[in-house]
């Protein structure tokens, strides 16, 4: 990892995305073009995580840790892993930029042990302080999959999916990816910050504000999603 202390120096690209033209996708169109343009993508994917808060109702680990459940939780996660393995050996990589705050939030460190699943199934992940990119704040969530195609990712409030748009255009599209490789390339291995920072942890605590946006994220649909 590169060393850490002030915010890097560099332009802002992501400030383009925002105003860019892009087509707005409903959550099942959203998924249905990424899953579409992941099958078809010859070169490995790029996505940009920054929100430290999503909400994941998709994923039983993740509802195991809301009710409490850290061991399940964990349980459940460790289950992943064949389906992880399977759907990786059929697409190319996905190549995450994973941006951390500290102290690490509970959906973080619930997270973390999926994308250490995930390095181990060969979809890398590498981990960036938030102090090194005050100056790209604020972030957006991207899925980049070509110097001509991503998806702006939307979320509402409390980081449940709200789908996203898809960006076409060239001179927003390739900043942005060149950003992201540059960011992965000085970023630290998930599997190492994993190891130093979250396995030592105790269980995450789940708050009341957590939990009361809970119905609102009642659908259960069991899918796996990268």
């Amino acid at each position: 990892m590169t060393q850490q202390g002030a915010p890097a120096r560099r332009t802002n690209p992501f400030a383009a995305v925002a105003p860019a033209d892009g087509l707005a996708l409903d959550v099942p169109e959203y998924q249905a073009g990424f899953d579409r343009d992941h099958a078809i993508c010859p070169e490995p994917m790029w996505k940009l995580e920054r929100a430290q808060h999503f909400y994941e109702p998709d994923v039983a680990s993740w509802r195991a840790m809301m009710d409490g459940d850290w061991e399940r939780s964990l349980a459940l996660t460790a289950r992943m892993a064949a389906t992880v393995a399977d759907y990786f050996r059929h697409r190319v990589p996905v190549r995450r930029v994973r941006v951390v705050e500290f102290p690490i939030t509970s959906y973080l460190q619930w997270e973390m042990h999926v994308l250490a699943l995930r390095a181990r199934a060969g979809s890398p992940c590498r981990v960036v302080p938030a102090e090194r990119v005050a100056g790209l704040d604020p972030m957006p969530e991207l899925v980049i999959f070509s110097p001509s195609l991503m998806y702006e990712v939307l979320y509402d409030r409390y980081g449940g999916g709200m789908g996203g748009r898809r960006i076409t255009d060239p001179a927003v599209v390739g900043p942005c990816l060149r950003t992201v490789q540059e960011l992965f390339a000085e970023g630290e291995n998930v599997l190492d910050f994993y190891e130093r920072e979250i396995v030592p942890l105790p269980p995450p605590q789940v708050t009341d504000e957590m939990r009361a946006a809970l119905p609102a994220y009642a659908h259960r649909t069991e899918e796996f999603r990268v």
